[in-house]
């Protein structure tokens, strides 16, 4: 392929994942796009953008909101307006046919995976929906799922324990290319479960209830057959960190907990450290839990509040920026999980008692 083609590729791909992501329009290649129309008068690039993105099979199945749909393929006629004098007539057609359709509540957005497999989401248009923040994706799920797939030995044949789900992006990808023994997402609010359940079933995956009482009605057979072919096993818990028994977090028996952007207001924050050091001492076998907790740093006085309240063992790293991903997949400055610009961070966790005899509580110390 020649080097203007192949970039013509990349370009695209860009549009891509961006536009199946939901990503905000102002952050697409724009730029990169109206240099290669100024450069050619070839419709071919505008007709692939279009393939990509508001044609491509899971857009039409999974559609991303009208508005955004819209103000798309307007801001696509714009750009080719620019630079051509004679109409595109395919991206007026597809401009009529939205403009026909109304507006939903909920949306979709779908992550391509390095697998080539995906993780189509529905969520609400809304930010805040229903009483809860939780019916959308937010940024330190997708760079915590990022760095899940380039870190999977991780949780190769472990037992997964995801506090505040959400929707599940994070989980869903973990379980789509990490290879989980067992996978537990949690939360608290009843939409959220809700809306969560049906993002579990929406990407091809059974939950272990729904599996034990399909297999009772299965041969002997069918029974191993499905084994073979289903993933890991897959709960739902509600999960209320002010009130959790230490028995339901025993019977968990997590050997990983992770969590993403869980860190915003400081009761919150305090319910969770309190979960965090439950856990510490709940595993019964082996080791405790590994613990990863991401978030987006907007309040520093809740970032800190988190950083004393852990205590001063406590080390944090800037969050990796994949960049083995991008060149093992080809996709040039995209990561496969778009997000803002924002400061994330991964917290690499683990609980051990304090050297004084005097007192038996837990400090914080990174395992690595």
């Amino acid at each position: 392929m020649d080097p203007a083609a192949e970039e013509a590729r990349h370009l695209g791909l860009r549009f891509q994942r961006g536009f199946l992501a939901g990503r905000q329009l102002g952050a697409f290649p724009w730029p990169e796009l109206e240099k290669k129309l100024k450069s050619s008068s070839d419709a071919l690039l505008l007709l692939d953008i279009l393939q990509k993105t508001i044609l491509h099979p899971l857009c039409l199945k999974y559609p991303p909101s009208l508005k955004y749909r819209r103000c798309f393929i307007s801001e696509l006629i714009k750009k080719h307006e620019s630079v051509a004098t004679e109409p595109l007539d395919e991206l007026y057609d597809v401009l009529a046919d939205i403009l026909n359709k109304e507006e939903s509540t909920n949306c979709y957005k779908s992550y391509l995976l390095p697998t080539g497999d995906s993780v189509t989401l529905s969520e609400t248009v809304a930010i805040i929906s229903q009483g809860t923040t939780g019916l959308v994706t937010w940024d330190a799920a997708l760079y915590l799922a990022e760095w899940a797939i380039e870190n999977s030995a991780i949780f190769n044949n472990r037992t997964v324990l995801e506090l505040g789900s959400g929707i599940g992006l994070t989980g869903i990808a973990i379980c789509k290319t990490c290879n989980p023994k067992t996978y537990v997402f949690s939360d608290y609010h009843h939409c959220v479960l809700e809306q969560l359940r049906e993002n579990i079933h929406l990407n091809g995956f059974v939950l272990e209830s729904e599996t034990e009482n399909h297999t009772k009605m299965q041969s002997q057979s069918q029974r191993a057959e499905v084994m073979d072919l289903q993933g890991p096993k897959i709960t739902v818990a509600e999960l209320d960190w002010d009130s959790v028994a230490e028995e339901q977090l025993s019977e968990l028996q997590a050997d990983v907990v992770i969590a993403a952007d869980v860190v915003y207001d400081p009761q919150i924050t305090l319910s969770l450290i309190g979960v965090l050091q439950q856990l510490s001492i709940s595993k019964t076998v082996g080791k405790p839990p590994e613990i990863y907790i991401a978030f987006t740093v907007r309040n520093p006085d809740t970032y800190h509040l988190f950083q004393t309240e852990l205590g001063p063992a406590l080390q944090v790293q800037q969050f990796p920026s994949c960049r083995r991903w991008h060149r093992k997949y080809g996709v040039k400055n995209e990561a496969p999980f778009p997000t803002s610009r924002r400061k994330t961070c991964l917290l690499p966790l683990s609980w051990k008692p304090k050297p004084s005899t005097r007192d038996s509580a837990d400090s914080i110390s990174v395992p690595f």
